[in-house]
C-alpha cells in the first residue's frame, strides 16, 4: 500500500489530539463537553474523530457513532438514529422499562429500535421542544454507568431536525458526563449547522478547532518512505496538502497509475465536485475502472441504497442475487471501497466523496429503477414511511397513487416532529399530482400541509405565498374553511411584521362577503380586532370585538360567542376599562367553562384571550385553569397556533402567585418552541416574558434574554411587542442597579413620561420601575411624577396589585424624602394589597422595603421581623436572587438564621415516588454510581436527587437517610 496505514492520517494534528485528550478528561471527570472539527472535504476530520473515538473506548468510555449522508437529508433526525439506535437495539429490556412510559412514548417516535414500546403522545408543531428534551435524557440516562462520547460526522449534511436538536443541545447540555463530538464542512454547508456551531462557540459552550492543510514536511511522514521526494512534492502538490487527497493519488500510484491531467470522459466517470482536485478526481475513476462488473454494479447500488447500507437493500438495487452480491462484496472490501460498520451486514463508503463519485457517474435512468427497486425492497420488509418516502420521491412517476399517498403519510408522520422533511415530502407529493382528473380537495389538503409545515420551519414567506395558491382553488362554496386561511395568512402577515397588510386582507375579506351577519364575517372581526393589538390601537379591538359579539349572539353560535367576549375583555383590559373588561371575562369564562371540548377545539382562540384577560385582571387561578384546558385541547386536536400565547399566560399567572420554578420552567419551553419557528417575533415575545419571570430569580440570566429579545426587534418595523420588549430590558436593567439606563431606557421605549406606548393595565409595573430608577439617581422630582401617574392609573383601574405597586412607588420617594414612618406605612399597604390576590413575590417585595423604612425609623426589631418575613417568602417562591439580597441586609443586622421549606411536609412522606427509590438504594449501601447504573440515571441527577432527599429529611449525610428510613412509622396520638 503506497500510503501510509489507516490510522496514521492523525500526522500533524498534534495540537487537536492534546485538546481532544483534555476534553476526555473533562468528560471522564464527569462533566459535559462539546467539540467540533471543521475543514474542507478530506482534511481529516472524520479520521480525527475516529482517533478521538479509539482514546475514549481505550479509557473504557462509551462511544456511539453516527454520520450524516449526502443523499439523505431528508430523513428525519438521521445522524442521531445512525449515532443511537442500534445501540438501543441491544439494550437490556429491563433497561428501557426504566426509561419510563413519556420518554420510552417520544423516543420511539424517533427511533425504530424503540418503535411498539410506547403509546405516541399527542405533540405540537410548536413543541419539538419535547423529543429534543427527551434526547437530551436520553444521553444522560445512557452516561449513567459510564461517561459517553456521541460522535456525529458531516453535518453539514444533516437533516433539519438533527440541525434544531443539535443546537438544543448545545444551548442546554446534558446535565452528565457526555461529550459531543461533531464534523463539518464550513462551506457549502447549511448555514444553520455553522451558525449552531458558531453561536455554541462565541457562548462558549463549543471548543471549535478548523483543521488546516498539512505541511509539506508533514506529508511526507504520511506518504510512503520509497516515494521519491520529487514525487512527494508533485502529490502534495497536487492534493493541497489534503491528508485524503494524498492517500488517493497515492493509491493510483499503487495502482501502477500514471498522475496526468484529467480527460473529459474522466471528469465525469468521477465526482463533480468542483473542490476535489482534477488529478484525485481522475484517480477516484480510474480506482472504479478496475472493478469488475458484478462488483461495479454492487457499489453502484449501494450509493442508492444509502450510507451506510444494508447489503440485501444494495443487492435489490442492483438486481444481484445473492451469491453474486457476496462475491462482490468481497471485492469491493479488497479494494477498501467500503467498511464495515459494528452493525452485522451494514457497511460504509471508504470517504462521502466515493459515494458521491459512484452516484453520480451511474446513468440517469438506471438510478431511477434503482431507486424504485430499494423503495419496493423497503415495503416488502415493513419499513417506515419515512425510510421509503427518500426513494420513492426520486422515482415515482405523475399520478402514482400509491406513491403520493406515502409521501401524504410520511409527511404526516413527520410533520410534529420534523417539519422540513414533511415539507419536502408534502411538496413531492404535490408534483406527483397530475394536472387533470385530481379532486381539489386533494390539492388543497396537501397546500394547507405544506403550507403549515413551512411557518412551523420559520419560512413564512413561503407559507404566505403557498396559501395565496390555496385561496384560487377553494370553490366559491368553501367560506368557511376560506375565512380560516384567511386569518391563517393574516397571522403569519403579523409574524412577518407586515400588520398593514393584515388589516387590508382581513377588510377586503370582510368586505366581500354578501353577507355581514354570516359567521365567517363574525371570524373575520375578531380577526380584525386582533390586528389592533399590533398597532397599540385598543379602540379598534373593542371596537371590532364588540362588532363581532354581537354578529355571534344573533348567530347564537356559543363558541363564537366565546371568543368574542374574551376578546372584548381583553382589549378593555389593555384599554384600562376594567368594568367592562371583568364584566366580559365573567361572561367569557361561562361560556368557555359550558363548551364541550369538541366545541372549544372550533375557535381555542376564546381561552387563550381569556386566559389572557383574567391575568390582567388579577385572577390568576382561573386564568391558569383556563390556559391548562386550552393547552390540553390544542393538543387533542392537534392545532398549535395559539399554544405559545396560552403557555406563557399560564406561566405569567404562576409566577405572579409565586410559584417562580413552575413558571420559569414554562417560559423556558416557550423560548425553546420559538426558536424552533424562525421567527423573531414569536421569539421577542418568549425571550421578554422570559426575562419578566427570571429577573426574580437570576438577573443576569434575565438580561441575556432581555438583551436578545431588544436585538431581534431593531430588524423589525416598530410595534407594541418592540415597545415593550425594550421597556423590558430597561426593567431588568434597573434590578441590576443601573438606574440611569432603567429611567432612560424606559421613557424612550415606552413613549415619554406617561409611558403611552405600553397597555394602560401593564403601566403601574413600569411606573414602579421607573420610580426607583429616578429615586436612585436623585432625581426626586421625576420620581414624584412617576409615582403620580402610577397612582393615577391605579385609581382609575381599582385593582389590587395596581394599587399595591403605586403604594410601593410613593414609599420609595417617602423613604428617600427622609419620611420613614410614611414609608412604611405605605409599604405595609402594598403588601397587604398584594396579599390579597395572592401575588407573593409582590407581597415580600412590599414587605422588604417596609423593612428598610422601619430600619431607618429606628425600629429595628420590627424591621427584621419584616425583611426576615420576606426573605423566608421570597425563599419559598423561589426568587433567589431577591432573597439572598435581603439576606445579606439581615446579616449586616448580625441576624443568622436558617432557610426552611414553607411549603410541603418533612420527613419521608414528602419525598416523590423517584426520590423514595434512591432513599431505599441509599439505605441498602449503594454508591451513587450503583444507584445510577440501577436506575438508569445519570450521576449528577443521583446528586440532584440527593440534595433534595437531604433536605426533605432535614439530614445531611447518606447514614442518617438510612437510619430515617430504617425507623419503623410511629403511631399517631391524640
Amino acid at each position: 500500500m503506497a500510503a501510509a496505514e489507516r490510522g496514521s492520517g492523525c500526522v500533524g494534528r498534534a495540537f487537536e489530539l492534546r485538546r481532544a485528550n483534555e476534553m476526555l478528561d473533562t468528560v471522564a471527570g464527569g462533566s459535559a463537553g462539546a467539540l467540533a472539527l471543521s475543514g474542507e472535504p478530506g482534511i481529516g476530520k472524520t479520521r480525527l474523530l475516529g482517533e478521538l473515538a479509539a482514546l475514549a473506548e481505550s479509557r473504557g468510555l462509551l462511544v456511539l457513532s453516527g454520520r450524516a449522508a449526502e443523499f439523505e437529508r431528508d430523513l428525519p433526525f438521521g445522524v442521531f438514529v445512525d449515532a443511537l439506535d442500534e445501540h438501543l437495539r441491544a439494550l437490556d429490556p429491563h433497561k428501557v422499562q426504566r426509561l419510563g412510559t413519556e420518554l420510552r412514548a417520544e423516543l420511539a417516535q424517533l427511533f425504530p429500535a424503540l418503535s411498539g414500546t410506547g403509546n405516541p403522545v399527542p405533540m405540537l408543531q410548536d413543541e419539538r421542544y419535547r423529543t429534543h428534551r427527551a434526547v437530551r435524557e436520553l444521553l444522560e440516562r445512557l452516561s449513567a454507568a459510564r461517561p459517553l462520547v456521541l460522535v456525529l460526522d458531516d453535518l453539514h449534511w444533516a437533516d433539519d431536525a438533527s440541525i434544531e436538536l443539535l443546537s438544543a443541545l448545545l444551548r442546554r447540555p446534558p446535565n452528565a458526563a457526555v461529550l459531543l463530538a461533531v464534523s463539518l464542512r464550513p462551506h457549502g454547508a447549511d448555514a444553520r449547522v455553522v451558525s449552531v456551531v458558531e453561536h455554541a462557540s462565541r457562548e462558549g459552550l463549543l471548543e471549535h478547532l478548523e483543521l488546516s492543510p498539512l505541511t509539506l514536511g508533514e506529508a511526507e511522514q504520511l506518504l510512503s518512505a520509497a516515494l521519491r521526494p520529487s514525487l512527494k512534492a508533485t502529490l502534495y502538490a497536487q492534493a493541497g496538502g489534503n491528508p485524503f487527497y494524498l492517500e488517493e493519488l497515492a493509491r493510483s500510484l499503487g495502482r501502477a497509475a500514471r498522475i496526468a491531467a484529467p480527460t473529459a470522459h474522466s471528469g465525469e466517470a468521477a465526482s463533480e465536485d468542483a473542490e476535489v482536485p482534477p488529478a484525485v478526481a481522475v484517480a477516484l475513476a480510474q480506482e472504479l475502472g478496475l472493478l469488475n462488473a458484478a462488483t461495479r454494479s454492487l457499489l453502484e447500488g449501494a450509493a442508492v441504497a444509502g450510507d451506510p447500507f444494508e447489503l440485501e437493500l444494495a443487492a435489490a438495487a442492483a438486481e444481484l442475487p445473492e451469491a453474486a452480491a457476496l462475491s462482490a462484496l468481497d471485492e469491493m472490501l479488497d479494494f477498501d471501497l467500503v467498511r464495515p460498520t459494528k452493525v452485522p451486514r451494514r457497511f460504509r463508503f471508504r470517504h462521502p466523496l466515493l459515494r458521491r463519485a459512484v452516484y453520480e457517474a451511474t446513468p440517469g435512468g438506471w438510478r431511477l429503477g434503482a431507486h424504485e427497486r430499494t423503495a419496493k425492497a423497503l415495503a416488502a420488509r415493513g419499513a417506515r414511511a419515512d425510510a421509503r418516502a427518500h426513494h420513492v420521491e426520486q422515482s415515482a412517476r405523475i399520478g402514482d397513487v400509491d406513491a403520493i399517498a406515502l409521501l401524504s403519510q410520511a409527511g404526516a408522520a413527520a410533520a410534529q416532529r420534523a417539519p422540513a422533511s414533511a415539507a419536502r415530502w408534502f411538496a413531492a407529493a404535490l408534483r406527483l399530482l397530475p394536472d387533470e382528473g385530481v379532486r381539489p380537495e386533494q390539492r388543497i389538503e396537501l397546500l394547507v400541509s405544506l403550507a403549515t409545515s413551512l411557518a412551523a420551519t420559520g419560512r413564512l414567506n413561503d407559507s404566505r405565498s403557498t396559501l395565496l395558491q390555496v385561496f384560487e382553488l377553494l370553490p366559491a362554496e368553501a367560506a368557511a374553511l376560506r375565512v380560516k386561511l384567511i386569518g391563517a395568512c393574516a397571522a403569519i402577515e403579523h409574524l412577518l411584521g407586515r400588520h398593514s397588510d393584515a388589516r387590508e386582507r382581513l377588510q377586503t375579506a370582510l368586505a366581500e362577503l354578501s353577507d355581514r351577519s354570516s359567521p365567517e364575517a363574525v371570524a373575520l372581526m375578531i380577526e380584525v380586532a386582533v390586528n389592533g393589538f399590533y398597532n397599540t390601537d385598543y379602540e379598534q379591538m373593542r371596537s371590532w370585538g364588540k362588532h363581532a359579539l354581537a354578529g355571534a349572539r344573533l348567530l347564537g353560535e356559543r363558541p363564537l360567542i366565546a371568543a368574542a367576549t374574551a376578546i372584548v375583555a381583553l382589549a378593555s383590559a389593555y384599554a384600562g376599562d376594567v368594568a367592562v373588561a371583568q364584566s366580559h371575562a365573567d361572561e367569557a369564562a361561562r361560556l368557555v367553562d359550558a363548551l364541550s371540548d369538541s366545541e372549544l377545539a372550533t375557535r381555542l382562540d376564546a381561552p387563550s384571550y381569556l386566559a389572557w384577560a383574567e391575568q390582567d385582571l388579577e385572577r390568576y387561578e382561573d386564568s391558569i385553569a383556563h390556559s391548562e384546558r386550552g393547552i390540553a385541547t390544542a393538543r387533542a386536536s392537534g392545532q398549535g397556533q395559539l399554544m405559545p400565547q396560552m403557555i406563557q399566560a399560564h406561566a405569567s399567572s404562576t409566577m405572579m402567585l409565586g410559584r417562580l420554578g413552575e413558571a420559569t420552567d414554562s417560559e423556558e419551553r416557550a423560548v425553546e418552541a420559538a426558536r424552533l419557528t424562525g421567527n423573531p417575533q414569536s421569539l421577542i415575545w418568549a425571550l421578554m416574558n422570559y426575562a419578566r419571570t427570571t429577573v426574580n430569580r437570576d438577573a443576569q440570566a434575565a438580561l441575556c434574554a432581555a438583551e436578545e429579545s431588544v436585538e431581534l426587534s431593531r430588524g423589525l418595523e416598530h410595534n407594541t411587542i418592540g415597545a415593550i420588549a425594550e421597556a423590558m430590558l430597561a426593567m431588568v436593567l434597573g434590578e441590576l442597579g443601573e438606574p440611569a439606563r432603567c429611567a432612560d431606557g424606559l421613557l424612550d421605549a415606552a413613549g415619554g413620561t406617561e409611558l403611552v406606548s405600553i397597555p394602560v393595565i401593564w403601566r403601574p409595573f413600569f411606573f414602579e420601575a421607573l420610580t426607583r430608577a429616578e429615586v436612585a439617581r436623585g432625581r426626586l422630582g421625576a420620581a414624584d411624577q412617576a409615582a403620580s401617574h402610577a397612582q393615577a392609573i391605579a385609581d382609575r383601574l381599582g385593582l389590587h396589585l395596581a394599587t399595591s405597586r403605586a403604594q410601593r412607588a410613593r414609599a420609595a420617594i417617602l423613604l428617600a424624602e427622609d419620611k420613614p414612618v410614611d414609608a412604611a406605612e405605605r409599604a405595609l399597604a402594598a403588601a397587604a394589597a398584594a396579599a390579597t390576590v395572592g401575588a407573593r413575590v409582590e407581597e415580600a417585595r412590599a414587605r422588604a422595603l417596609a423593612g428598610r423604612a422601619l430600619l431607618s425609623a429606628g425600629d429595628r426589631d420590627q424591621a427584621v421581623a419584616e425583611l426576615q418575613a420576606a426573605a423566608a417568602q421570597f425563599e419559598s417562591c423561589g426568587a433567589i436572587r431577591l432573597r439572598d439580597e435581603v439576606e445579606q441586609e439581615l446579616r449586616r443586622l448580625g441576624r443568622r438564621f436558617r432557610r426552611r421549606k414553607e411549603n410541603g411536609a418533612a420527613g419521608v412522606g414528602a419525598l416523590s415516588a423517584r426520590e423514595l427509590e434512591i432513599a431505599e438504594l441509599v439505605t441498602a449501601r449503594k454508591t451513587n454510581r450503583e444507584i445510577a447504573a440501577e436506575l438508569f440515571l445519570s450521576e449528577k441527577t443521583v446528586e440532584s436527587h440527593l440534595h433534595n432527599i437531604f433536605g426533605k429529611l432535614g439530614v445531611s449525610s447518606r447514614r442518617a437517610v438510612a437510619h430515617t428510613l430504617e425507623q419503623p412509622p410511629q403511631p399517631a396520638t391524640g
